[in-house]
C-alpha cells in the first residue's frame, strides 16, 4: 500500500502546540479533564497535553467503529469505559478523527448525562464532507479530504500508528 504525506511532523507540532496555546488560554484558572478516545488519539493527546499550561487531569475511553475496514460500520460500541466520574469537571474530548460524527454524537450523548461542567471537543482532523450528524468540534487541528488516513496514533489494521506525520492511505 503506498502512502502520501498530508500532514508533515513539523505542521503537526506547531499546530498542537497553537491548539494548546488555545485550551490554556480557554480554561485560565480552571483544571481541565481531558477524556482520550483510544486508540487513535494517543498521540494526539499526549503531545496536546504537554502544550496546555494549566492544571490537567486524563481519562481513556475506547470505542470501535471501523473493525478491519477503512469506513466506519456505523456502529459505536463503547469497548472501555472511564475509570474517573465526570461530574462537575470541564471535560474535553480528545479525538483522533471527527469524520461521520456518529461515534462522536454517540459519546457526547453518553458524557453528558454524567453532568459535566462544561464538555467540548478536540479533533486532530476533521472531514467535515463525510459528516451524516452535525456534531460540534470545538478544536480542530486540521480539515482534510475524504482520504483514509494513517500515522501519528491512526492505523488501518493496528499499523502504521508510530508513524511521525500523518499520511493518506491508498
Amino acid at each position: 500500500m503506498a502512502l502520501e504525506i498530508l500532514i508533515p511532523e513539523d505542521r503537526l507540532q506547531a499546530r498542537v502546540a497553537e491548539l494548546g496555546r488555545r485550551i490554556s488560554g480557554d480554561y485560565r484558572g480552571k483544571t481541565v479533564h481531558l477524556v482520550c478516545v483510544l486508540k487513535g488519539a494517543y498521540t494526539f493527546l499526549t503531545d496536546l497535553a504537554r502544550n496546555i499550561e494549566v492544571p490537567l487531569t486524563l481519562d481513556f475511553l475506547a470505542v470501535s467503529s471501523y473493525g478491519k475496514g477503512t469506513r466506519s460500520s456505523g456502529e459505536v460500541q463503547l469497548t472501555k469505559d472511564l475509570d474517573q466520574s465526570l461530574e462537575g469537571k470541564e471535560v474535553i474530548v480528545v479525538e483522533d478523527i471527527a469524520d461521520t460524527g456518529l461515534t462522536l454524537n454517540y459519546l457526547l450523548n453518553m458524557l453528558r448525562s454524567r453532568r459535566p461542567a462544561s464538555l467540548r471537543v478536540c479533533a486532530l482532523l476533521s472531514k467535515p464532507s463525510r459528516r451524516l450528524i452535525d456534531v460540534t468540534v470545538d478544536y480542530i487541528g486540521f480539515e482534510i479530504p475524504d482520504r483514509f488516513v494513517v500515522g501519528y496514533g491512526l492505523d488501518h489494521d493496528q499499523l502504521y500508528r508510530n508513524l511521525r506525520y500523518v499520511a493518506a492511505l491508498d
